[in-house]
């Protein structure tokens, strides 16, 4: 932590091993992150719960960022990156442990008290990760870098998504045929058999994450900071606050919208493809669909960016592709449907690379304060997908009192409730187009 690196003149040669470290971390949280979309139809099921209470397992994660991003801010700001990030993982595998409580129980508020821990742990993890990440070098090859970080977090999200889908949602289509036909005593064996199945895989989580704690502390991370704030024509800074950049606010408002459709693209995709009528079995490789697409596009970006393709036309692009495929969507059917919900990963890609440095750009001291705001943005995941499934359980009602068959009226439910996403991508279109720019000098 001795050395300052800064953004502007920092070499390759210098960055390679902290951006190595860096994505390390963000394998970590993406890997823990994403196994969300496996953990949705399984907290439904042993815990029998509505569709809108399911999707509180990615609010009990993503509401995390609210509640520690600026406290989080304020510990780095004491401690330092290195312990700060070695803090967090200490605290996500305590949320791990949580979870053989909560299994014992098998009650819900424990489970999302678990997801919670983890989330706050995240948070700090995020919250110096990106900013670090995103001035790590020149702030025009930015995006390049954290498209190389969302690599690493969409593989291991893929990674995850299957390793717990196949943990966890394993004769979980037999399991609910048969909890309707036996008695209640049976029928609780059976959940608290299955519930007892996320017992060993935390165990594994935790020590892997305790052991990546005490490694992180003695990684060669070297300080950096922001470029200062252009200076006006008598030698002082033109902005005092935070407030005096609009282009922040409508950043944070952009990344806000965008974690929320990004989390609906991973984590109802699932319990989408059953209510269609897919197998768990089969329905469990959905999420890697879509995180798939977002490694191939982020390969993609890694070798455009900036040479072929500035960040603001990479975000106009995703944009305008998030509102194709949403209409996309709700203009068919089956599994055409699910691919569409899966090519949303193509338009998810780039959002977060390009939103970073784009609001960031010109904050100078304000860089830190920005970056704590931004983090809050994530939770946007926590808000919008409670928001899809509360639409499905509201449409899915409305079409059951029109004498539509109850697997029918979830399966067109689940689909229709998808326009929540157009919204979305048109608020993140117009940051792209002009939003970013709000503020700044020419």
């Amino acid at each position: 932590m001795s050395n300052t690196v800064q953004s502007n003149t920092t070499s390759g040669k210098s960055t390679f091993i902290p951006i190595l470290i860096i994505a390390g971390l963000f394998f970590i949280f993406g890997f823990v992150t994403w196994i969300n979309g496996a953990l949705i139809p399984f907290m439904k099921t042993i815990n029998e719960l509505t569709s809108a209470q399911s999707y509180l397992v990615a609010s009990a994660s993503y509401i995390s960022f609210v509640v520690m991003a600026l406290p989080a801010s304020y510990i780095l700001g004491k401690i330092g990156y290195r312990k700060g990030m070695s803090l967090g993982l200490f605290v996500m595998a305590i949320g791990a442990l949580v979870f053989i409580p909560a299994a014992e129980a098998r009650t819900y508020w424990v489970f999302l008290s678990g997801i919670f821990i983890q989330g706050m742990g995240m948070t700090l993890l995020q919250t110096a990760s990106n900013p670090y990440i995103t001035i790590l070098g020149p702030m025009e090859s930015a995006a390049k870098r954290i498209a190389i970080m969302g690599i690493a977090n969409k593989v291991a999200g893929a990674l995850g998504s299957l390793i717990f889908g196949a943990i966890l949602l394993s004769g979980i289509d037999e399991i609910k045929e048969k909890i309707n036909t036996v008695s209640v005593d049976e029928k609780a064996q059976m959940l608290d058999a299955m519930a007892d199945s996320v017992v060993i895989p935390y165990i594994v989580m935790a020590i892997i994450l305790v052991v990546l704690a005490i490694l992180i502390r003695k990684a060669p991370l070297p300080h950096v900071e922001a470029e200062p704030i252009e200076e006006n024509i008598e030698g002082k800074t033109s902005k005092t606050s935070i407030f005096q950049f609009p282009h922040l606010w409508l950043g944070v408002l952009t990344l806000f919208v965008y974690v929320g459709a990004e989390v609906i693209a991973g984590d109802t995709i699932i319990a989408y493809g059953i209510s269609l009528g897919f197998s768990a079995d089969d329905a469990k490789f959905f999420t890697t669909f879509t995180l798939m697409a977002m490694v191939a596009t982020y390969a993609l970006g890694v070798f455009l960016i900036p040479k072929y393709l500035k960040q603001g036309t990479a975000l106009k692009i995703s944009a305008a592709l998030g509102i194709i495929f949403s209409i996309c969507i709700l203009s068919t059917t089956g599994f055409t449907s699910v691919l569409f919900v899966a090519a949303l990963g193509i338009a998810n890609a780039l959002v977060w690379p390009a939103v970073w440095p784009l609001t960031l750009e010109g904050l100078g001291k304000f860089t830190k304060t920005a970056s704590a705001l931004l983090i809050m943005a994530i939770s946007g995941g926590a808000i919008i997908p409670p928001l899809y499934g509360r639409l499905v359980d509201a449409n899915k009602h409305e079409l059951i009192a029109n004498g539509i068959h109850e697997a029918e009226a979830m399966a067109t439910a689940a689909n229709s409730s998808y326009w929540i996403l157009i919204p979305c991508y048109a608020i993140i279109l117009y940051f792209a187009l002009s939003g970013h720019k709000l503020g700044l000098k020419k």
